[in-house]
């Protein structure tokens, strides 16, 4: 192992752009299917692996919500979340603020109350046994319509004390952010953090709409902002802070050749950039995979590769003395 290889390892790091649900790997899922006694299109372990060939986002999409409906019981979001605790232990995470999809189980008949219950309970143990911290965000579906998403908030609210924030995913192209104003601003009534998808597929003006219209606290992904000198000088003004997953832009052709990633040249211009793993299960790589593939295809410096990790608790919804105890644990480090 390199040097920067083992120091990606030993750092302590927090992750911001998380789908729960994309942490499913092929092995829970065939399980979860069996234990459920589901119908499932794929008979083995193997040939779900072989169907994760995507040339653009929709494709993914299909397959990410086929593997949603293997998710049914309370304890298959507990098993569901806990593997991927698991794994953030192994990697040195220490705190994570996951995405899930209630629209992606409500609308088969899954009560939001085992959704939430399930990944909360996870979390909870989580903290306990491997000492990761967590923030749960909500996330609205944006093919389906805003009143569909006034729905899941208002579903949500018998339970708000689990949850820390929403935000805004799936199919990127025709559903600007525009599209869901109302329900940002009743769920910033509601006191919680905002964040959006926005700039992975669709245009800057997207991103743009995320920033002004639904005030966004935090933007996923983004990596077209760099299309726009405007936006980068805004982005740059304001130290919003952008998580950026160089593995899923990859597998999903927003890139061709990691070589070409902008995240060293976002970094080069003054953004607030974090790197993420997205949907780790169908995208080759958890936290420190898609550091390493940044690192490699880059050559990222160490001290970009520092600057990367104290930006992902920088851009955290940590409190100000939280945040600090982890950046003054990194400085113990290098």
């Amino acid at each position: 192992m390199t040097n920067l290889a083992q120091l990606i390892q030993d750092l302590p790091k927090a992750e911001l752009h998380l789908h729960i649900e994309g942490s499913l790997e092929p092995e829970l899922m065939f399980e979860l299917a069996k234990r459920n006694e589901l119908d499932f299109p794929y008979s083995s372990v193997e040939e779900i692996r072989n169907a994760y060939q995507f040339t653009q986002l929709q494709d993914f999409l299909d397959i990410y919500y086929a593997g949603m409906s293997v998710l049914i019981k309370e304890q298959d979001f507990y098993d569901l979340t806990m593997a991927y605790l698991k794994k953030c232990d192994e990697q040195n995470i220490v705190h994570v603020e996951i995405f899930f999809d209630p629209q992606g189980h409500t609308e088969r008949g899954v009560s939001y109350k085992t959704v939430i219950t399930g990944i909360n309970r996870a979390l909870k143990d989580g903290l306990a046994d491997f000492g990761i911290s967590y923030k749960t965000i909500l996330c609205f579906l944006r093919h389906l319509s805003e009143e569909d998403a006034i729905k899941t908030l208002n579903e949500a609210k018998e339970f708000i004390e689990l949850i820390d924030g929403v935000g805004l995913d799936s199919s990127e192209v025709g559903n600007p952010p525009s599209k869901f104003k109302n329900v940002f601003a009743m769920a910033k009534e509601a006191g919680l953090k905002l964040v959006a998808h926005a700039g992975e597929e669709g245009p800057p003006e997207y991103v743009e709409e995320a920033l002004s219209i639904l005030k966004i606290d935090r933007l996923d992904h983004g990596n077209r902002s760099m299309e726009s000198e405007s936006l980068i000088e805004k982005l740059k003004e304001s130290q919003m802070a952008l998580t950026v997953c160089p593995l899923s832009n990859l597998k999903l052709c927003v890139v061709n050749d990691m070589k070409d990633h902008p995240i060293k040249s976002m970094l080069d211009a003054g953004l607030l950039i974090t790197v993420n793993s997205d949907d780790p299960s169908y995208f080759g790589g958890y936290l420190n995979e898609n550091y390493l593939a940044i690192q490699e295809s880059l050559n990222l410096s160490k001290e970009m590769i520092v600057t990367l990790v104290k930006n992902g608790f920088i851009g955290s919804f940590l409190s100000d003395d939280e945040k600090n105890r982890h950046l003054d644990a990194i400085d113990l480090l290098v």
